[in-house]
């Protein structure tokens, strides 16, 4: 029997979502992407490149 291979969401303290894994993405228009190995996600809603994070959440203090 294969090996069941498990996404991980770790959520970090005052920091962004830690996915490892492979994913799809559904962006509000309807286009998907795959991303693979670590990708994070914003969690402050300052970033300028949602929804993964570009670190806003350090100048913001969140």
């Amino acid at each position: 029997m294969a090996e069941e291979k498990i996404t991980e969401i770790k959520v970090q303290d005052h920091k962004s979502y830690a996915i490892t894994g492979k994913i799809k993405i559904i962006k509000p228009d309807g286009s998907e992407e795959i991303k693979e190995g670590t990708t994070y996600l914003c969690r402050c809603g300052a970033s300028g490149n949602k929804p993964f994070c570009d670190g806003s959440h350090k100048k913001i203090g969140f």
